[in-house]
């Protein structure tokens, strides 16, 4: 199983000011970091549907971006 990787966030100035100010009061750096996931986003009915052939076959689907 694929986990999902980080890639460093794109902040606006709002959101780097307040990680300044945590940055001051834990006196230390810090990384801002956006999860990015491979797996696909599904509908209700496609992971039903994935869930059923789960059932059917007896294993575990992972469905991925394209």
């Amino acid at each position: 199983m694929t986990a999902p990787t980080l890639r460093p966030a794109d902040l606006d100035e709002a959101a780097l000011a307040r990680l300044r100010q945590l940055e001051d009061r834990i006196g230390g750096p810090l990384v801002a970091y956006r999860p990015e996931s491979p797996y696909a986003t599904l509908s209700a009915e496609e992971l039903e549907e994935v869930r059923r052939t789960e059932a059917e076959l007896g294993v575990q689907l992972l469905a991925y971006r394209r």
